[in-house]
């Protein structure tokens, strides 16, 4: 029995080096007391098969190679893993000495973090990668700056993080370093979008605007030919071309073009001057045909229109004996027409002229010929005429009015009558004829007949009748005539 304690002591010996392999924080003592209880044996007998296991693993002799091994069987963590490649790099802006870029976070960050943001950037044709930034930056934008106008530059970002450095994320092509450009636009006024139309002398002064950044580069042409600079001029500034011609002349109608162009952008518009001016007379005119009082006349149009259309002609006779010039037709739009109402007996001479917009040609084509409007003979035989037979009666168609007259005061009897021959007319006072009695005055004066009574007195009144008689008969009027005293206040007081 005293025996067995022994192998316990060899057996926790065995385990000290693993414990020290495995923590190696502190001695073990716990050995010691076994050989104090001689029942603790039975426990020390089963941890004994444990040591017993792995024998070859801690030798006495090889304990410096224990912690090699052990480093295979469990290694230090890894390091951190990079992030990954940042995303959509573009260009946000750019001028002429620096690049303003823009892009998005990587997809993958990583547990360790994102610490920052490399640039880096090597000019087109070249791999020589050099980062702008000293430091790292932490935005998603970045400027560029003091580089040299007109270089190309390949650029790329790199994510740092930890794990070191991501894969870049790199534009597609190479920037040029250079002010960026807006589109050209030519901003033609509205009015130059139809023809333009002006007199040949007028002084030509068109401003076009457009917009372009940097300045545009302005060209013009004439139906596809430079400018002939003797004649038309063009000043241009950065926002505005404008086409002067001090004299227009007709030479200098055509399709105008402009053009505003910034590197490989372009934009052109179309302009149609016009020059006008006043047409030449119709090539020729002619009678065609002469027939009573009527002449037809036939013309050409001029040759020369003015450089515009022709709206109308103007047509003018002239009488040979006074040689004076009439319009009979003005604006007239075909190139045949009738003169009519013409004098039998004249020679008629014509001419025509021409119009356009501008106005009515100054010459005129005269016909070659003159037209005579003949007197022909004219066998006139007149109707049959029966003369109409007027004669009539008499007839009052005003009678005498009853009246009533005061002593010493004048008054007159009125009446009408017609009739054919002129009746003969006579008064009458109680069926006497009147007659030349200075006290009445008989006047008849285109069938009015009066009968003036001077001052009647008390033996004026009676019964008076006009009679008007001619050789198809005779009519009367009547009519009473009464006399009365006038009226006295001071014998009606009395």
């Amino acid at each position: 029995m005293p025996a067995k304690p022994a192998p316990i002591k060899k057996a926790a010996k065995k385990e000290l080096p693993e414990k020290k392999v495995e923590k190696a924080p502190e001695p073990a003592p716990e050995p010691e007391p076994a050989p104090v209880e001689p029942e603790a044996a039975p426990a020390a007998v089963e941890e004994a098969p444990p040591a017993e296991e792995a024998p070859a693993e801690t030798p006495a002799e090889g304990a410096a190679e224990a912690p090699a091994e052990v480093v295979v069987e469990a290694p230090p963590p890894p390091p951190p893993e990079p992030t990954s490649a940042p995303l959509d790099l573009f260009i946000e802006d750019k001028n002429d000495t620096s690049v303003s870029i823009i892009w998005s976070q990587p997809e993958t960050v990583g547990d360790s973090g994102l610490d920052g943001y490399l640039i880096e950037v090597c000019k087109d044709g070249t791999e020589d990668w050099k980062a702008v930034n000293e430091e790292l930056h932490k935005s998603t934008r970045y400027a560029i700056k003091n580089q040299t106008t007109g270089d190309k530059l390949k650029i790329r970002v790199v994510a740092v993080n930890a794990g070191g450095r991501s894969a870049p994320g790199a534009l597609p092509e190479a920037v040029m370093v250079k002010e960026v450009a807006d589109r050209p636009k030519v901003r033609l006024p509205r009015f130059l979008r139809q023809r333009y139309v002006a007199n040949v002398g007028a002084k030509i002064n068109l401003t076009v605007p457009f917009t372009g950044k940097p300045k545009p580069v302005v060209t013009w042409t004439k139906d596809g030919q430079p400018l002939d600079t003797k004649r038309v001029q063009v000043r241009s500034t950065d926002r505005d071309s404008i086409l002067f011609i001090r004299v227009s002349v007709r030479e200098d109608s055509g399709v105008y073009e402009m053009c505003v162009k910034v590197d490989d952008f372009e934009d052109k518009a179309s302009l149609i001057l016009q020059i006008v001016e006043l047409p030449g007379a119709p090539a020729t005119a002619k009678i065609v045909d002469t027939w009573g009082f009527n002449v037809a006349l036939e013309w050409t149009p001029p040759v020369d229109s003015g450089n515009t259309d022709i709206i109308g002609y103007t047509i003018q006779k002239a009488d040979k004996k006074t040689g004076d010039w009439f319009t009979v037709l003005d604006h007239y739009h075909r190139m045949n027409a009738t003169i009519s109402d013409l004098v039998m007996g004249n020679i008629y001479k014509f001419r025509v002229f021409s119009e356009n917009k501008v106005g009515m040609s100054e010459d005129a084509v005269v016909t070659k010929g003159e037209a005579t409007i003949l007197k022909t003979d004219i066998d006139y035989k007149p109707l049959p005429f029966t003369e109409h037979d007027y004669s009539e009666p008499p007839k009052f168609t005003v009678s005498l009015a009853d009246r009533a007259a005061t002593v010493g005061y004048s008054t007159k009897l009125l009446c009408s009558v017609r009739g054919s021959p002129k009746p003969k007319i006579e008064w009458l006072k109680n069926q006497m004829i009147i007659g030349d009695d200075p006290k009445y005055r008989q006047i008849c004066v285109q069938g009015i007949c009066t009968l003036e009574i001077r001052k009647p007195g008390n033996y004026d009144g009676g019964v008076y009748m006009c009679r008007a008689k001619n050789s198809c008969g005779e009519a009367t009027v009547h009519c009473k005539l009464e006399v009365k005293q006038p009226i006295n206040p001071d014998a009606e007081k009395k």
